[in-house]
């Protein structure tokens, strides 16, 4: 895999993290992202880990890297580090899908199993976002009236909080201590009110998840400071 980061610090740090795995070993280390753009054309990586902000332009090179593998080598997995909840940011990564893409918060990495489940969980096709980006936008969302997750009740934002995270209808049943088919019901309720009854082949999980993400991309949410556990 290739790693990029503008930070010294942050770069050796990850490869701190990453030496601790045996399955995750990475084949170059950048500090810009024209040297990635290199790196992935001569070694074509199974993931690539970036910072979101990275020379030359300081502004969203992560996410431009990440648009444009998506045309290009669609089979290669992105990691995205952010400092901050960028709610705009996190709309363009899933643009085309969420599949092979994850979004965490830097100062919020605790260990190296975190990064490695993120790193794996996109080379196999998943998706990965912190629990804090989701939880964000969720909350900002729910005040504001005219949002259609206004309709939802505080059980529903729940569920739809943990069907963002990408856990299944058992999973959920098992953090919030609910019957699976409570969860059916609950799901089943929560695309009703987003209007996801006739939406054909189109996964619901993946539709509802982005509508309050697309809802939650303005106004105070657009930067907010990341916060510990």
């Amino acid at each position: 895999m290739a790693v990029a980061h503008d930070s010294y610090l942050v770069r050796e740090f990850l490869t701190l993290l990453l030496d601790r795995s045996t399955d995750v070993e990475p084949t170059a280390v950048c500090s810009n992202a024209n040297d990635l753009e290199s790196a992935i054309a001569g070694s074509q990586p199974d993931v690539v880990l970036i910072g979101s902000r990275m020379p030359p332009s300081g502004a969203g090179e992560g996410i431009r890297i990440a648009a444009r593998l998506r045309e290009t080598s669609p089979e290669i997995g992105v990691v995205v580090l952010g400092d901050y909840v960028e709610p705009s940011s996190v709309l363009t990564l899933l643009d085309k899908g969420t599949g092979r893409r994850a979004y965490l918060l830097t100062e919020r990495i605790r260990s190296h199993h975190e990064l490695i489940e993120a790193i794996e969980a996109v080379a196999g096709g998943g998706s990965v976002l912190d629990p804090l980006i989701v939880d964000a936008l969720i909350e900002i969302r729910v005040r504001t009236a005219s949002s259609r997750l206004s309709e939802l009740t505080p059980r529903e934002r729940e569920v739809l909080s943990r069907i963002a995270l990408g856990d299944s209808n058992g999973a959920i049943a098992e953090s919030l201590s609910l019957t699976k088919r409570a969860v059916e019901k609950h799901v089943n309720s929560i695309f009703s009110k987003l209007g996801l009854r006739d939406r054909g082949n189109l996964s619901h999980r993946v539709t509802a998840t982005r509508i309050f993400l697309a809802e939650s991309a303005g106004g105070a949410a657009a930067r907010m400071p990341a916060v510990g556990h």
